[in-house]
């Protein structure tokens, strides 16, 4: 009996260390006005990590202050600003899920692009981060086409899909080298029907000529010429096509 004793008080000891033993751990409730001058200060002197961390506990121990919407934007900026780009992304996923009305929507929208267009690597490698950004920017100009980061977004589109459609291009050239004409076609293609705007879309209707040709269509090759002479007659692929058919032309002549 003594010895069951002696066992059931040590589970007790235990269990009741498991509760109150960690009491350390728990959050100190603080006023709201001293997080944020804590915040504030470690964000002044570029301690952005600890400053995202307060602004946080902002949000987290005063969830239905008015101040908790701009603490998640905070605390989301001061991510970016650490480089903690992922921090940044959940910090504002959060932001939208609890304050989709909120009048700092736009710029919440801007900032998570900007966490995907800052990790864009060249155009040989995946585009990934770029259909992110893309798909961030393109949702802020849609929703919010009159808000101060819109033009900036409509910039960073513009820069994106070029960075897509140069990827594309990479690659349908990489194709091409190899002779497969097939995906490379598709490529090109992709590129004149999705990225019209892009300095890639004269090269690829130029490339489109190419593959055709060498692939033994000659109407689907002289098409994609048209299209290059008609759309762009001064671009510099249009002058290497005129030329191509003048050399073609003299030499068939001789």
């Amino acid at each position: 009996m003594q010895t069951k004793k002696i066992l059931f008080l040590l589970g007790l000891t235990a269990i009741l260390t498991s509760c109150t033993g960690t009491s350390t751990d728990i959050e100190e409730q603080r006023d709201l006005a001293d997080i944020y001058t804590t915040a504030y200060a470690e964000f002044n002197d570029e301690h952005f990590e600890t400053a995202a961390e307060e602004f946080l506990k902002a949000e987290a121990q005063y969830p239905s202050s008015p101040w908790s919407a701009d603490a998640l934007v905070m605390a989301a900026y001061s991510y970016y600003m650490d480089n903690d780009f992922a921090g940044a992304i959940l910090v504002a996923d959060r932001f939208m899920r609890f304050h989709p009305g909120h009048a700092d929507v736009p710029y919440m929208l801007y900032l998570r692009g900007m966490c995907y267009y800052r990790q864009v690597s060249d155009v040989r490698r995946e585009p990934g981060m770029s259909a992110y950004a893309l798909q961030q920017f393109q949702q802020l100009v849609d929703r919010f086409p009159n808000s101060e980061y819109a033009k900036n977004a409509e910039n960073k589109i513009i820069i994106l899909k070029n960075y897509i459609a140069g990827k594309a291009m990479y690659s349908a050239r990489s194709d091409m080298a190899k002779e497969n004409w097939p995906s490379a076609i598709s490529r090109l293609q992709s590129i004149v029907q999705t990225a019209q705007e892009t300095a890639m879309t004269p090269e690829a209707l130029y490339r489109l000529t190419e593959c055709y040709t060498a692939i033994g269509l000659p109407e689907q090759a002289y098409g994609y010429a048209e299209m290059l002479r008609l759309n762009f007659p001064d671009n510099s692929w249009t002058k290497k096509l005129s030329k191509k058919s003048a050399d073609f032309e003299s030499g068939k002549d001789k």
